[in-house]
């Protein structure tokens, strides 16, 4: 990729295909796995008189330039709890902001820990391809 790409973020949402979901649930999901990736940034500050949080940001600015750019996103899906593990742990390793949501299972999952999706970033758009490009859009 040129240069000029570098400075184009963007954040890879996943939801699992294989467990019946309805379209509010995989949105409220989704939305959670956005979110997640976003606030597992988040650093608090205690003071005497008032808290502070800041959100940190990679030593390029992937989420500086996500943060001051268009919010860009894709959805993706894959058929298995095992694959969107794998998911996680290879961004993880990768040190992109994520989060692994686990849904409490009180609507839809009959009262079962249900894992539903995965948040990716932000990060600059090559790395946050290297953990999603094989997968198929929602």
């Amino acid at each position: 990729m040129g240069k000029e790409k570098r400075y184009e973020a963007k954040q890879g949402l996943v939801i699992r295909k294989d467990i019946e979901m309805p379209q509010g649930k995989v949105g409220a999901q989704l939305a959670h796995a956005s979110c997640g990736a976003l606030l597992s940034l988040v650093k608090f500050k205690e003071r005497k008189n008032r808290n502070t949080w800041t959100i940190a940001d990679n030593k390029e600015g992937a989420v500086s330039a996500w943060l001051e750019g268009r919010f860009a996103k894709i959805v993706c899906f894959v058929r298995s709890e095992e694959e969107i593990i794998e998911l996680y742990e290879k961004a993880k390793a990768a040190g992109l902001p994520c989060a692994l949501i686990k849904d409490a299972g009180f609507t839809v999952f009959k009262g079962v820990p249900t894992i539903t999706a995965v948040g990716i970033g932000p990060g600059f758009i090559e790395d946050v391809d290297k953990i999603t490009k094989h997968l198929r859009l929602l």
